[in-house]
Protein backbone atom coordinates (compact mmCIF):
# COMPACT_ATOMS: atom_id res chain seq x y z
CA UNK A 1 0.00 0.00 0.00
CA UNK A 2 1.41 3.53 -0.67
CA UNK A 3 -0.15 6.18 1.08
CA UNK A 4 0.49 9.84 0.60
CA UNK A 5 0.07 11.97 3.38
CA UNK A 6 0.17 9.62 5.83
CA UNK A 7 1.80 10.66 8.68
CA UNK A 8 -1.00 11.70 10.66
CA UNK A 9 -4.71 11.96 10.22
CA UNK A 10 -7.02 9.57 7.59
CA UNK A 11 -4.21 8.60 6.08
CA UNK A 12 -2.41 7.06 8.83
CA UNK A 13 -5.42 5.50 9.79
CA UNK A 14 -5.86 3.83 6.90
CA UNK A 15 -2.35 2.73 6.85
CA UNK A 16 -3.01 1.39 10.31
CA UNK A 17 -6.12 -0.58 9.39
CA UNK A 18 -4.27 -2.31 6.36
CA UNK A 19 -1.04 -2.83 8.74
CA UNK A 20 -3.53 -4.95 11.18
CA UNK A 21 -3.51 -7.06 8.20
CA UNK A 22 -0.04 -7.59 8.25
CA UNK A 23 0.14 -5.32 4.93
CA UNK A 24 3.26 -3.64 3.82
CA UNK A 25 2.94 0.26 4.24
CA UNK A 26 5.00 2.85 2.06
CA UNK A 27 4.49 5.95 4.21
CA UNK A 28 5.10 9.01 1.82
CA UNK A 29 4.73 12.42 2.97
CA UNK A 30 6.74 15.74 3.42
CA UNK A 31 7.40 15.86 6.95
CA UNK A 32 10.19 14.74 8.61
CA UNK A 33 10.77 16.51 11.68
CA UNK A 34 8.36 17.13 14.37
CA UNK A 35 5.74 20.45 13.63
CA UNK A 36 4.23 21.80 17.03
CA UNK A 37 1.45 22.20 14.28
CA UNK A 38 1.03 19.36 12.85
CA UNK A 39 1.56 16.32 15.14
CA UNK A 40 3.72 13.29 13.49
CA UNK A 41 6.54 12.48 11.12
CA UNK A 42 7.39 9.68 8.13
CA UNK A 43 8.87 7.87 11.41
CA UNK A 44 6.39 8.09 13.74
CA UNK A 45 3.79 6.85 11.24
CA UNK A 46 6.44 4.10 10.59
CA UNK A 47 6.28 2.99 14.28
CA UNK A 48 2.73 2.65 14.19
CA UNK A 49 2.42 1.15 11.33
CA UNK A 50 5.27 -1.56 12.64
CA UNK A 51 3.49 -1.71 16.12
CA UNK A 52 0.00 -2.58 14.72
CA UNK A 53 1.61 -5.40 13.00
CA UNK A 54 2.60 -4.45 9.80
CA UNK A 55 5.86 -3.32 7.71
CA UNK A 56 6.80 0.69 7.04
CA UNK A 57 8.51 2.40 4.74
CA UNK A 58 8.57 6.25 5.71
CA UNK A 59 9.46 8.21 2.41
CA UNK A 60 9.90 11.74 2.33
CA UNK A 61 8.07 12.42 -0.39
CA UNK A 62 6.76 15.73 -1.94
CA UNK A 63 3.80 15.00 -4.22
CA UNK A 64 4.62 18.52 -6.39
CA UNK A 65 7.78 17.13 -7.57
CA UNK A 66 7.96 14.54 -10.62
CA UNK A 67 11.60 13.12 -9.30
CA UNK A 68 10.26 12.74 -5.70
CA UNK A 69 7.49 10.40 -6.08
CA UNK A 70 9.31 8.81 -8.97
CA UNK A 71 12.10 7.77 -6.47
CA UNK A 72 8.87 7.08 -3.84
CA UNK A 73 7.38 4.37 -6.41
CA UNK A 74 10.75 3.12 -7.07
CA UNK A 75 11.68 2.58 -3.40
CA UNK A 76 8.36 0.89 -2.81
CA UNK A 77 8.78 -1.64 -5.43
CA UNK A 78 12.38 -2.47 -4.42
CA UNK A 79 11.43 -2.93 -0.68
CA UNK A 80 8.08 -4.74 -1.15
CA UNK A 81 8.20 -5.90 -4.29
CA UNK A 82 5.02 -4.31 -6.19
CA UNK A 83 2.02 -2.26 -5.41
CA UNK A 84 -1.49 -3.28 -4.91
CA UNK A 85 -3.16 -0.22 -3.28
CA UNK A 86 -2.82 3.34 -3.66
CA UNK A 87 -4.22 6.29 -1.40
CA UNK A 88 -4.31 9.34 -2.48
CA UNK A 89 -4.62 11.34 0.39
CA UNK A 90 -2.04 14.11 0.53
CA UNK A 91 -4.45 17.58 0.02
CA UNK A 92 -3.98 21.30 0.88
CA UNK A 93 -6.59 23.40 1.70
CA UNK A 94 -7.34 27.10 1.89
CA UNK A 95 -11.20 28.04 2.29
CA UNK A 96 -10.89 31.49 0.94
CA UNK A 97 -12.70 33.60 -1.52
CA UNK A 98 -11.70 35.09 -5.26
CA UNK A 99 -9.97 38.16 -4.06
CA UNK A 100 -8.77 36.51 -0.65
CA UNK A 101 -6.95 33.35 -2.27
CA UNK A 102 -3.45 34.35 -2.78
CA UNK A 103 -1.89 33.05 -6.09
CA UNK A 104 0.84 31.03 -4.10
CA UNK A 105 -1.95 28.90 -1.94
CA UNK A 106 -3.67 28.65 -5.38
CA UNK A 107 -1.22 27.00 -6.58
CA UNK A 108 0.44 25.02 -3.22
CA UNK A 109 -4.27 23.63 -4.07
CA UNK A 110 -3.80 22.55 -7.34
CA UNK A 111 -0.44 20.87 -7.00
CA UNK A 112 -1.32 18.80 -4.08
CA UNK A 113 -4.01 17.99 -4.72
CA UNK A 114 -5.16 17.46 -8.64
CA UNK A 115 -1.53 17.75 -10.43
CA UNK A 116 -0.22 15.69 -6.99
CA UNK A 117 -2.81 13.41 -7.06
CA UNK A 118 -2.89 12.61 -11.23
CA UNK A 119 1.31 12.38 -11.03
CA UNK A 120 0.89 9.69 -7.57
CA UNK A 121 -2.05 7.67 -9.97
CA UNK A 122 0.15 7.55 -13.10
CA UNK A 123 3.62 6.67 -11.84
CA UNK A 124 2.05 3.78 -9.84
CA UNK A 125 -0.57 2.45 -12.42
CA UNK A 126 2.29 0.41 -14.53
CA UNK A 127 2.72 -1.72 -10.97
CA UNK A 128 -0.67 -1.46 -10.29
CA UNK A 129 -1.82 -3.58 -13.52
CA UNK A 130 0.51 -6.05 -11.93
CA UNK A 131 -1.27 -6.58 -9.37
CA UNK A 132 -3.82 -9.25 -8.23
CA UNK A 133 -6.69 -7.22 -6.63
CA UNK A 134 -5.19 -3.46 -7.49
CA UNK A 135 -7.78 -0.75 -6.01
CA UNK A 136 -6.54 3.17 -6.54
CA UNK A 137 -8.85 5.56 -3.33
CA UNK A 138 -8.96 9.25 -3.68
CA UNK A 139 -9.84 11.16 -0.46
CA UNK A 140 -12.60 13.29 -2.76
CA UNK A 141 -15.67 14.70 -2.56
CA UNK A 142 -18.61 13.02 -4.89
CA UNK A 143 -18.71 15.66 -7.97
CA UNK A 144 -22.02 17.51 -7.04
CA UNK A 145 -21.65 21.29 -9.14
CA UNK A 146 -24.58 22.53 -7.13
CA UNK A 147 -23.07 26.28 -6.92
CA UNK A 148 -23.32 26.87 -3.16
CA UNK A 149 -19.70 24.30 -2.92
CA UNK A 150 -18.33 26.51 -5.31
CA UNK A 151 -19.43 30.18 -4.09
CA UNK A 152 -17.19 30.80 -1.20
CA UNK A 153 -13.79 28.83 -1.94
CA UNK A 154 -13.88 27.90 -5.41
CA UNK A 155 -10.49 27.48 -5.49
CA UNK A 156 -10.31 25.04 -3.27
CA UNK A 157 -13.58 23.29 -4.62
CA UNK A 158 -12.15 23.18 -7.65
CA UNK A 159 -8.78 21.67 -6.23
CA UNK A 160 -10.71 19.07 -4.68
CA UNK A 161 -13.02 18.07 -7.58
CA UNK A 162 -10.19 17.66 -9.75
CA UNK A 163 -9.20 14.42 -7.61
CA UNK A 164 -12.76 12.91 -8.06
CA UNK A 165 -12.53 14.00 -11.43
CA UNK A 166 -9.10 11.81 -12.43
CA UNK A 167 -10.73 8.81 -10.49
CA UNK A 168 -14.30 8.94 -12.71
CA UNK A 169 -12.12 9.02 -15.73
CA UNK A 170 -9.65 7.10 -14.47
CA UNK A 171 -12.11 4.50 -13.32
CA UNK A 172 -13.05 4.32 -17.08
CA UNK A 173 -9.91 4.22 -18.61
CA UNK A 174 -8.80 1.54 -16.72
CA UNK A 175 -12.16 -0.63 -16.14
CA UNK A 176 -11.66 -4.28 -15.74
CA UNK A 177 -7.77 -3.80 -14.59
CA UNK A 178 -7.79 -1.35 -11.81
CA UNK A 179 -10.09 0.21 -9.38
CA UNK A 180 -10.80 3.46 -8.77
CA UNK A 181 -12.50 5.08 -6.14
CA UNK A 182 -13.51 8.32 -3.74
CA UNK A 183 -14.33 8.13 -0.15
CA UNK A 184 -15.56 11.58 1.60
CA UNK A 185 -16.73 11.68 5.20
CA UNK A 186 -20.47 12.99 5.97
CA UNK A 187 -19.34 15.12 9.14
CA UNK A 188 -15.96 16.73 10.08
CA UNK A 189 -12.98 14.57 10.86
CA UNK A 190 -10.57 15.44 13.97
CA UNK A 191 -7.54 16.47 11.62
CA UNK A 192 -5.00 18.83 11.73
CA UNK A 193 -7.02 20.59 9.30
CA UNK A 194 -9.99 20.99 11.83
CA UNK A 195 -7.74 22.36 14.78
CA UNK A 196 -5.86 24.90 12.47
CA UNK A 197 -8.26 26.29 10.46
CA UNK A 198 -11.65 24.97 10.96
CA UNK A 199 -12.85 25.00 14.55
CA UNK A 200 -10.13 24.46 17.10
CA UNK A 201 -11.28 22.45 20.06
CA UNK A 202 -14.43 23.40 20.24
CA UNK A 203 -14.34 21.76 16.38
CA UNK A 204 -12.73 18.92 16.98
CA UNK A 205 -15.31 18.05 19.49
CA UNK A 206 -18.18 18.04 16.70
CA UNK A 207 -16.33 15.66 14.50
CA UNK A 208 -16.09 11.86 14.38
CA UNK A 209 -12.49 9.97 14.23
CA UNK A 210 -10.49 9.27 11.47
CA UNK A 211 -10.85 5.57 12.09
CA UNK A 212 -14.34 6.11 10.24
CA UNK A 213 -12.99 6.79 7.11
CA UNK A 214 -10.34 3.97 7.88
CA UNK A 215 -12.71 1.34 8.21
CA UNK A 216 -14.72 2.54 5.36
CA UNK A 217 -11.70 2.50 2.68
CA UNK A 218 -10.91 -1.23 4.73
CA UNK A 219 -13.95 -2.25 3.34
CA UNK A 220 -14.10 -0.64 0.08
CA UNK A 221 -10.33 -2.10 -0.49
CA UNK A 222 -11.29 -5.65 0.19
CA UNK A 223 -13.64 -5.77 -2.97
CA UNK A 224 -13.22 -7.01 -6.31
CA UNK A 225 -11.19 -4.84 -8.45
CA UNK A 226 -13.13 -5.55 -11.42
CA UNK A 227 -16.61 -4.81 -10.12
CA UNK A 228 -16.68 -2.34 -7.34
CA UNK A 229 -14.87 1.13 -9.04
CA UNK A 230 -16.18 4.60 -10.37
CA UNK A 231 -18.40 5.12 -7.40
CA UNK A 232 -18.28 8.31 -4.60
CA UNK A 233 -18.70 6.60 -1.08
CA UNK A 234 -19.40 8.41 1.95
CA UNK A 235 -17.89 7.01 5.15
CA UNK A 236 -20.65 5.86 7.12
CA UNK A 237 -22.93 4.99 3.78
CA UNK A 238 -20.32 2.23 3.61
CA UNK A 239 -20.48 0.68 6.72
CA UNK A 240 -24.20 0.96 7.04
CA UNK A 241 -24.20 -1.27 3.63
CA UNK A 242 -22.17 -3.78 6.00
CA UNK A 243 -24.67 -3.89 9.19
CA UNK A 244 -22.99 -1.12 11.22
CA UNK A 245 -25.86 0.66 12.88
CA UNK A 246 -24.12 2.71 15.93
CA UNK A 247 -22.14 4.78 15.19
CA UNK A 248 -21.10 6.94 18.67
CA UNK A 249 -17.96 4.90 18.46
CA UNK A 250 -16.41 7.30 16.14
CA UNK A 251 -17.91 10.60 17.70
CA UNK A 252 -15.06 12.76 19.65
CA UNK A 253 -17.56 13.68 21.74
CA UNK A 254 -20.63 11.23 21.66
CA UNK A 255 -24.13 13.24 22.17
CA UNK A 256 -22.49 16.69 20.49
CA UNK A 257 -24.42 17.77 17.18
CA UNK A 258 -22.28 17.00 14.32
CA UNK A 259 -20.33 19.18 12.00
CA UNK A 260 -21.41 18.53 8.13
CA UNK A 261 -18.62 18.10 6.14
CA UNK A 262 -18.51 20.14 2.57
CA UNK A 263 -19.50 18.43 -0.48
CA UNK A 264 -22.29 16.27 0.89
CA UNK A 265 -24.95 16.24 -1.85
CA UNK A 266 -28.54 16.56 0.61
CA UNK A 267 -30.83 13.28 0.40
CA UNK A 268 -33.37 13.63 -2.55
CA UNK A 269 -30.82 16.43 -4.20
CA UNK A 270 -30.34 16.25 -7.70
CA UNK A 271 -28.41 13.51 -8.99
CA UNK A 272 -24.69 13.58 -8.70
CA UNK A 273 -22.52 12.29 -11.31
CA UNK A 274 -21.20 9.07 -11.25
CA UNK A 275 -22.81 8.47 -7.84
CA UNK A 276 -23.85 4.76 -6.50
Amino acid sequence: MFVTGASRGIGLAIALAAARDGANVAIAAKTVKPDPRLPGTIFTAAEEVEKAGGKALPLACDIRDEQSVEKSVAETVARFGGIDILINNASAISLTGTLATQMKRYDLMHQINSRGTYMVSQKCIPHLLKAENPHVLNLSPPLDFDVKWFANHSAYTLAKFSMSVYAWAMAEEFKGRIAFNCLWPRTGIATAAIQNILGGEDGMKRCRKPEIMADAAYVILNKPAKTCTGNFFIDDEVLAAEGVTNFDKYAVSPGTPLMPDFFVPAEGARTVVGRT
